[in-house]
């Protein structure tokens, strides 16, 4: 067999950065498995011309760029690991605000067309920060799972971190889009109370099974219970024709979301468990 090596001529237009790609990936397939050819090399490059190639990689690496969330959470106090990983979040990427955004505008504007539309929009409300649970956090879905597995960071405390952040904004976003609802005011607020109740019972239920199955069986339940519930007299306000905007309601689901707080802080180990699985 005949064993070839590259010419000094070759290898210095290599390093020069002249030779075309073909040669070139033959060249560095080559140096792999030859040692005279990889020395040859090695005297022919330009070492300063390295040194600052290396100097840039390594600080892509170890100084990556951040995003504005990151240096917004930063500039409130958020320490910066934990900051990259909220960040990183699928529910609070720029795309999920987008489709949340969309969603609001169709429902808000078929709530300025009737009393139907605005009980349809209170019963959708809840449902935005439960998806977002959801997405927040899981192998799954979670394209950072394994950086946030490496993390110094217990997986409970990261879900409760990444869960909390997404809840907030979620809240956020359509409180301000149901305080335009036509003949409602602040009393459209009466979602906010089922909202809280059913993202910390899709959390408390994620401790046994996978947060997207959770979420779906949590959100089922909500629809059909306030899909189902009794309609109230015609003549009634608007917030009284469904049981869980009533102040009977209201009590039971915020009774339902201090039990699944509960629940969620006795079983913070399996979280670790499955964030470690």
């Amino acid at each position: 067999m005949t064993v070839w090596h590259a010419s000094e001529e070759l290898v210095r237009t290599y390093a020069d950065g002249r030779l075309d790609r073909a040669r070139a990936a033959s060249i560095e397939a080559h140096v792999i498995a030859c040692a005279a050819c990889r020395a040859l090399t090695a005297r022919a490059s330009d070492r300063d011309r390295l040194d600052r190639i290396w100097t840039e990689v390594t600080d892509a690496i170890d100084r990556p760029r951040r995003t504005p969330f990151e240096a917004l959470l930063v500039a409130l106090g958020v320490r910066e690991h934990v900051a990259r990983l909220v960040g990183a979040t699928p529910s609070l990427q720029v795309s999920w605000f987008a489709a949340v955004g969309l969603s609001l505008g169709f429902a808000l504007v078929a709530a300025h067309g009737s009393t139907r539309s605005v009980l349809a929009f209170l019963v959708f409300a809840p449902l935005i920060p439960l998806i977002g649970v959801a997405l927040a956090y899981g192998p799954r879905i979670d394209p950072t799972y394994e950086v946030g597995v490496a993390a110094p960071l217990r997986g409970f405390r990261l879900l409760l971190i990444r869960a909390g952040a997404v809840v907030v904004s979620s809240i956020l976003l359509v409180g301000v889009g149901s305080l335009t609802i036509p003949g409602v005011g602040w009393k459209a607020a009466a979602w906010l109370v089922p909202a809280l109740a059913v993202s910390l019972s899709a959390l408390a239920l994620s401790s046994w099974i996978e947060p997207t199955y959770a979420a779906g069986v949590v959100g089922f339940g909500w629809v059909t219970l306030a899909v189902g519930s009794p309609l109230y007299a015609r003549g009634a306000p608007i917030l009284d024709r469904i049981v869980a905007f009533r102040l009977e309601g209201q009590v039971a689901f915020a009774i339902l979301g201090v039990v699944a707080a509960v629940v969620i802080a006795a079983r913070a180990s399996h979280f670790d468990v499955a964030h470690d699985s």
